[in-house]
């Protein structure tokens, strides 16, 4: 699985970020691909400690589950999967500054390891270890960068 513990894969998220471009079509959902790109760097804001939301009931009952399905599976995320109320980016967004923004977020969560991440449970999956927090947030940044073919 990968992880954004890894300098390959952090450059190979990077890069699809990049590709990105404000009129890039999207395969599903509602999101702008610089809403996306915000949504992303909220969510890794959560896996730094920056950003802390409740638990949510559905994940305490469903979380368990899916982070099992996801991490130790290797299934997808699920298209249309629901947003936390906590991470939902309604607004306009510029594209450059949140990939700007979501590549800096990456980068010291990539150079803080383990170390670094948040110890506060995910809102959905609960507690994470720092390896769960770097795969989660690998496949979750990879599924936005699908919805938008990069």
């Amino acid at each position: 699985m990968k992880s954004l513990f890894e300098p390959t894969t952090v450059t190979e998220v990077k890069q699809r970020v990049a590709r990105l471009k404000p009129d890039s079509q999207r395969q599903w959902g509602k999101m702008t691909p610089a809403q996306a790109v915000a949504h992303c760097d909220a969510a890794m804001q959560m896996a730094t400690g920056e950003l802390r939301l409740p638990r949510l009931f559905i994940g305490r009952i469903l979380g368990g589950w899916v982070k099992q399905r996801m991490l130790v599976r290797g299934m997808p995320m699920g298209r249309n999967a629901p947003t936390d109320p906590g991470l939902v980016v309604a607004d306009d967004r510029d594209l450059g500054v949140e990939a700007r923004r979501l590549g800096e977020t990456i980068d010291r969560f990539s150079a803080a390891g383990p170390s670094g991440c948040s110890t506060h449970p995910h809102p959905f999956f609960g507690p994470l270890t720092p390896d769960e927090w770097a795969q989660l947030m690998y496949v979750h940044i990879d599924h936005h960068l699908q919805q938008f073919r990069a």
